[in-house]
């Protein structure tokens, strides 16, 4: 019966989506591809700011009803003008839509397995679906409070009527991430020159390459970040002539990417750069109105960040925070030993050729520099891909010292000298770098073509046959290519699916269960977990989080070995031991203290006079 209704729920969700985008093509006249990813942004900042006035339920349900009288207001004034639905889709929607239909429908069979999920994106998604409210200083389930809760608030609207189902949960982030993809190839305006898209999605499927650590299986945002801040930059260029129309795509883009995380503010900033650039670049005459836009764009797209800055200061006044520089930086204290072998350890990792990002940057630098003399030297065409080039080199340097401050003066010593999730630090802008590339040289190949689509008719329209041949290989060409591209990143994902029953969370999930209370309520039970220490899964704290997220219990311990002396006072500090892993040494242990064949399962821990008893549940 629930299933039914989730899927009846589903349905309705779509329908209010597609209400949104019907009105929204209505009333502002956008291209289809800035749709979908400026209806989702709009809806993630409508429930995020109903989270902060406390209403996130209240909230998501008129979101979801707007929608719906949208859709059936679009529907009853169709009816009237007899007008029959047009659901004819070009050549690359046809492909893009598929595509996306494919990877959301595999994703849906994944479960989540990355740390960082359960350390913090998962069980904060979680316990806003639980309490229906953005976790408090009260909430012990979250270690990290400081994450905004931009992605949070849009996963958990559509986990709010879908269902709360990890699959739900990686279905609703695809959304973001495919429909980011989508407003990628609105920078392309001559539509009939399929080339174009095909080069686009060669080379905006190379961008997975610098997502491996992570994939999409998950729900951490670092893919999102770059991507975010590409769409943008397509929505701004693609409307150079229209700023107006640019801000109102750009504000909504804008506002969720600075509450992503909180480095989105730099990738917020670069978009609104772009944007003031553009306006300057391409103003006729000055307008009051159009300025106006622009400073308004600019102060509306930070209302979400300092809407959050301020909730921090306030709300959470007090509590330390993860990278927060007033505690952590100057509290850890660094020597001037320390931070010299941070800095020397940084050196090392941002010029060591053998990583992901090192060599995606030489790749493309070397790329880009090559297709701009073959365009001077060859094509006798001006390209502005060399100017693109050392804009984005500026912003990669920028970019890398302001993660070296990060180490530096912020990341406890720890982590710092082992620089903690350096490689996701430093994939997001290689997408960046790597995206921004490819489109502008998007830009420059559709300015080179000899003839403008409706200069000639369409048959007519290169310069020699030859050139017609040339054409359609690199069609053939660029489609071939990153068609093995997106299959060896489907293949991954099918992988990893595959092999989640090897996985410690589907050993955990088998164990216990995913716990969901009525009302939020937590299971204040204290657990101790037992398990192997294979690849550190006890000492890093893997386990212990994977175990809090699906008893959703904050007393949870991990222990990878009996020491028979302490044992009757280990265990009379917990009230349930979990064993997730057996070996020998603690199944002969049990035994003989306890009487127990020591197997999987949660035993409850009770004390009879003097003696501990075990018993499985």
């Amino acid at each position: 019966m629930l299933i039914v209704l989730h899927f009846v729920m589903g349905v309705l969700l779509i329908i209010s989506f597609v209400g949104y985008m019907q009105f929204v093509r209505k009333t502002f006249a956008l291209r289809w591809e800035f749709i979908p990813v400026f209806v989702f942004s709009s809806i993630a900042c409508i429930v995020y700011f109903a989270g902060l006035a406390g209403q996130l339920f209240i909230g998501s349900i008129i979101v979801m009803i707007l929608g719906l009288f949208l859709f059936r207001d679009t529907l009853v004034r169709a009816v009237r003008r007899g007008t029959k639905p047009n659901v004819l889709f070009s050549l690359f929607q046809f492909f893009f839509l598929g595509g996306t239909f494919i990877f959301l429908l595999i994703l849906f069979q994944n479960q989540l397995t990355h740390y960082d999920n359960f350390s913090h994106w998962a069980i904060v998604l979680k316990q806003m679906l639980s309490t229906n409210a953005f976790p408090t200083p009260d909430s012990n389930l979250i270690d990290f409070k400081n994450y905004p809760l931009g992605t949070s608030s849009f996963i958990y609207y559509v986990c709010r009527f879908m269902g709360h189902s990890q699959s739900v949960m990686l279905l609703a982030q695809g959304l973001l991430i495919f429909s980011c993809f989508y407003s990628m190839f609105g920078i392309v305006s001559e539509k009939k020159r399929f080339l174009l898209y095909a080069f686009l999605g060669l080379g905006l499927s190379t961008l997975s390459f610098f997502n491996l650590t992570i994939r999409i299986t998950n729900l951490l945002v670092d893919f999102l970040l770059p991507i975010y801040a590409l769409a943008i930059l397509a929505v701004i260029y693609q409307y150079r002539n229209e700023i107006k129309k640019a801000c109102i795509v750009v504000l909504p883009l804008a506002g969720l990417l600075t509450i992503i995380k909180s480095t989105g503010i730099i990738f917020a900033a670069i978009g609104l750069i772009f944007l003031v650039y553009t306006w300057l670049k391409h103003k006729q005459k000055f307008s009051w109105k159009t300025a106006l836009a622009v400073v308004g764009t600019i102060c509306g797209a930070l209302i979400p960040y300092f809407s959050w800055s301020w909730r921090m200061t306030t709300v959470f006044q007090g509590i330390d925070n993860k990278f927060d520089v007033a505690t952590s930086g100057i509290q850890a204290g660094k020597t001037p030993e320390q931070m010299r072998e941070i800095l020397w350890t940084f050196l090392k990792a941002s010029t060591d050729l053998t990583t992901r990002p090192v060599i995606g940057i030489v790749i493309f630098q070397l790329i880009a520099i090559a297709a701009s003399v073959f365009a001077i030297v060859v094509l006798k065409k001006k390209w502005n891909l060399w100017k693109a080039l050392i804009a984005l080199d500026v912003v990669l340097l920028l970019y890398y010292a302001g993660i070296l401050a990060l180490y530096l003066f912020s990341m406890p010593l720890d982590e710092a000298i082992v620089l903690a999730g350096f490689e996701r630090y430093a994939s997001s802008i290689v997408v960046l770098f790597a995206g921004g590339l490819v489109l502008c040289a998007a830009i420059d190949l559709e300015r080179s073509f000899h003839y403008r689509i409706g200069e000639v008719p369409d048959y007519q329209s290169f310069k020699t046959v030859k050139t017609k041949g040339h054409y359609q290989k690199g069609i053939i060409g660029c489609m071939a290519v990153a068609a093995t591209i997106l299959l060896s990143e489907y293949n991954g994902i099918v992988s990893i699916a595959k092999t989640y029953d090897t996985t410690l969370p589907y050993k955990i999930h088998a164990v216990t269960g995913d716990r969901w209370y009525p009302g939020g309520q937590v299971d204040n039970n204290r657990y101790l977990f037992y398990a192997s220490d294979r690849d550190q899964q006890v000492t890093n704290y893997y386990m212990q989080y994977v175990g809090k997220y699906f008893l959703y219990a904050p007393h949870v311990d991990g222990i990878v070995l009996f020491y028979e002396d302490n044992m009757d006072n280990l265990l009379s500090g917990y009230d349930y031991l979990v064993v997730v892993e057996t070996d020998l040494n603690a199944k002969w242990l049990l035994k003989k203290h306890y009487g127990i064949d020591m197997q999987e399962g949660i035993y409850k821990i009770t004390r009879a006079g003097d003696q501990i008893v075990l018993t499985l549940t």
